[in-house]
This record gives C-alpha cells, sequence and structure tokens, in this order.
C-alpha cells in the first residue's frame, strides 16, 4: 500500500514548521509519493518568488523533496474517480477545493492513504483514508 503526501505538509516542510525526518514514520508504506497537481502547486510557490534568491531556495527544496518520491499522474483511471467524487460532494453540499479532489481521486483511484495536514478538508471524502501526521 502506498501513501499521497499532501501538499500542506510539503509546504510546512519548505517554511521549516514540519521536519522532513518526520515523514520516515510512514516507512511502513510501500511507495510514498505525490499527485502531479502537488508538484505543480509547490512550483508554482517557488514561481511566485519575488527575489531570485528566494525562487533559488525553493527550487532547490521542492526538487529535494521530490526525489525518491513517486509522481501520480492523472489519467483516464483518476479522471472516473475524480468525475464520481466531484459529482458526490456536489450532491452532498460538501465540495472540497479542486486541487484536493484531484489528490483525493488519485489516492482513491490507486488505493492509497493521504498524508496530510489538512485533514478538515479531505475529511469529507468518502473513503479517504487519512494519515496522522506525526510530529517533527
Amino acid at each position: 500500500m502506498g501513501v499521497i503526501i499532501d501538499p500542506s505538509v510539503l509546504i510546512a516542510v519548505e517554511r521549516g514548521t514540519y521536519l522532513l525526518e518526520a515523514l520516515s514514520g510512514h516507512v511502513h508504506y510501500d511507495e510514498a509519493g505525490v499527485s502531479a497537481i502537488t508538484m505543480s502547486e509547490l512550483l508554482h510557490g517557488a514561481r511566485r518568488a519575488r527575489d531570485l534568491g528566494e525562487r533559488t531556495r525553493r527550487f532547490a527544496v521542492a526538487e529535494a523533496m521530490f526525489d525518491g518520491l513517486s509522481i501520480y499522474e492523472f489519467g483516464p483511471r483518476e479522471a472516473q474517480r475524480h468525475a464520481e467524487l466531484w459529482a458526490h460532494l456536489q450532491r452532498a453540499g460538501t465540495q472540497i477545493g479542486p486541487h484536493d479532489m484531484l489528490i483525493a481521486a488519485t489516492a482513491l483511484s490507486r488505493g492509497h492513504d493521504v498524508l496530510t495536514l489538512n485533514r478538515a478538508e479531505f475529511a469529507r471524502v468518502p473513503g479517504l483514508r487519512l494519515v496522522a501526521v506525526h510530529d517533527g
């Protein structure tokens, strides 16, 4: 079984409020990775940095975090799960953010858990298993 790491955790690592080493508490998973949208979110944050030094630092941190992680693409299987999830949450009036919905659909389609600091949002997704974040 695998785990998908949500951007909330990686942003906390980048800001220094969560230690990357704390992720080692999740080594019982066969595979750890991020969705392609997570990669985009972190690279977008780096590109938005106004200062060249800060931009360079953010790109380096992002690359270091992605090293050794699988990057899960959004394909037909994920699209099917996304459409199902979107319709369900919309009917229930419990929508979540569009990027979080992509992450949840990717995790559900692969049978992976989600490691997140954003439990309130992801808890609305039926069948999604959330992983408690260990203090770093």
